[in-house]
């Protein structure tokens, strides 16, 4: 379930975000505009708000760039993303060729937790000025945020179904594993993303198989269960970690 609606996801973006560079044409064709924090942020508003796969994408920020990978703003509340290098954190420079592309790194300014590291999946797309590049169009989230998009989604399921059935609700927690770390909800424990870790399950998933493991955490049986996701990337997968109460 869960990693259907990631593919579902990452679709909202690919088929959502060239459309909104349309919609970014304007701003980049005004030279003055560039140089408008306002402008921007009213730019980046309008082209999310008309594009429906824009408006439900699971995007933790929206963001537009220069050619050089500049980011003149974005649309966190609070932007430390702006003036910052959108290329320096992320392979997305093909973008600049004409080039939809996808990418995943690290910038602290997107993080979606305090305290620990997080990382983020990226897309961006050009806006054309003319026939030729003006600028970037980009969006992503961060992983830990995007666990907590997902926990919350499997609890209320796994609460509906415990109720029909008159069973007694599972503890579960989602995290999203990438290459050797494993991200969690901003207030999962860190030793149940040590145990998905450790856990080897990464190395033993492929193709659409789903792996799993019993696995005893601070004295309390869990089961981790584990499905690989190749649209959110090579070596990306979906973990959940579960015990009966």
């Amino acid at each position: 379930m869960l990693a259907k609606a990631a593919n579902a996801d990452v679709a909202e973006v690919r088929q959502g975000l060239p459309v909104g560079a349309k919609q970014l044409e304007a701003f980049f064709a005004d030279d003055k505009a560039q140089g408008d924090a306002a402008a921007a942020k009213e730019a980046l508003n309008n082209a999310r708000g008309r594009v429906q796969d824009l408006r439900t994408a699971k995007s933790t920020f929206f963001l537009l760039a220069d050619k050089n990978g500049l980011i003149l703003r974005s649309d966190l509340e609070h932007d430390g993303l702006a003036s910052k290098n959108l290329f320096s954190a992320f392979e997305l420079k093909a973008a600049t060729t004409g080039k939809y592309v996808e990418a995943r790194g690290s910038m602290p300014e997107a993080a979606g937790v305090r305290g620990r590291s997080d990382g983020q999946w990226t897309a961006a797309t050009p806006v054309m000025k003319g026939a030729e590049v003006g600028g970037v169009y980009a969006t992503g989230w961060s992983w830990s945020a995007y666990a907590y998009r997902l926990e919350n989604q499997l609890r209320s399921t796994v609460k509906s179904e415990a109720s029909a059935a008159g069973t007694r609700e599972p503890l579960v927690y989602v995290y999203v594993v990438v290459d050797k770390e494993a991200y969690g909800a901003p207030i999962s424990p860190e030793v149940n993303a040590k145990a998905v870790k450790d856990s080897g399950l990464l190395g033993r998933a492929s193709g659409e198989s789903v792996v799993d493991a019993a696995q005893e955490i601070e004295g309390r049986d869990f089961g981790i269960a584990l499905k690989r996701v190749p649209a959110l990337g090579a070596d990306v997968a979906i973990a959940v970690v579960r015990s009966e109460t």
